[in-house]
């Protein structure tokens, strides 16, 4: 018998029962669980410009924002991931008393040096697969500049929006996304470090 073969996986009910009681946050895929670390306060500033963005476009209206305490579900062919984007809009949300959403129109994650392997990596190859999916945001905590891959009939197209003066258009829920309102408190001239998001536990 492996090593391999002693490993317990969890189940998606043991996961999402564990999080209601943790105080920290773990994100999962196909049974195995990672724990989340804290991130910087440029990250956290750019996270919830990103939301407070969204919640002032869509007011009154059917769509809405969910910040980083809202996990999204995806299902992969053969096992189910849950992650905690830093924003999300969503059109058709879950009932109430779920804690993740299933149909994100809109993802976004605010990423480091320390973090872009899995959100350029893992995190984008997931969320493409989401079938409402309409945008997925790679918003850079370094420098103002968002790469976002939009579907197309021919699939996810990658487009690069740099600058201050840059505006974001986010046609699937009739609103748009200014850089300069984003990074409104971001010093860039001062030094920061790295957020790691995420470890093996």
């Amino acid at each position: 018998m492996t090593a391999a073969e002693h490993i317990q996986l969890v189940t998606v009910e043991e996961y999402l029962a564990g999080e209601l009681r943790s105080k920290v946050k773990h994100e999962y895929a196909g049974g195995h669980i990672y724990a989340m670390a804290g991130a910087t306060n440029v990250h956290n500033s750019i996270a919830v410009a990103f939301v407070s963005s969204m919640y002032n476009a869509l007011r009154g209206r059917p769509c809405q924002p969910f910040n980083s305490d809202t996990k999204v579900r995806v299902r992969m062919p053969t096992h189910n991931r849950f992650y905690y984007p830093d924003g999300m809009v969503v059109c058709a949300p879950n009932p109430t008393s779920d804690t993740f959403q299933d149909r994100p129109v809109i993802l976004a994650e605010v990423i480091s040096s320390a973090t872009r392997r899995i959100d350029e990596g893992e995190k984008r190859d997931a969320y493409l697969t989401i079938p409402d999916l309409s945008a997925y945001l790679l918003i850079e905590s370094s420098s103002p500049r968002i790469v976002v891959y939009h579907r197309s009939d021919s699939g996810f197209v990658p487009r690069q929006f740099e600058g201050m003066e840059s505006i974001l258009p986010l046609d699937a829920i009739k609103a748009q996304l200014s850089l300069a309102e984003l990074y409104e408190r971001v010093d860039f001239s001062a030094p920061s470090e790295d957020d790691e998001e995420s470890q093996v536990v």
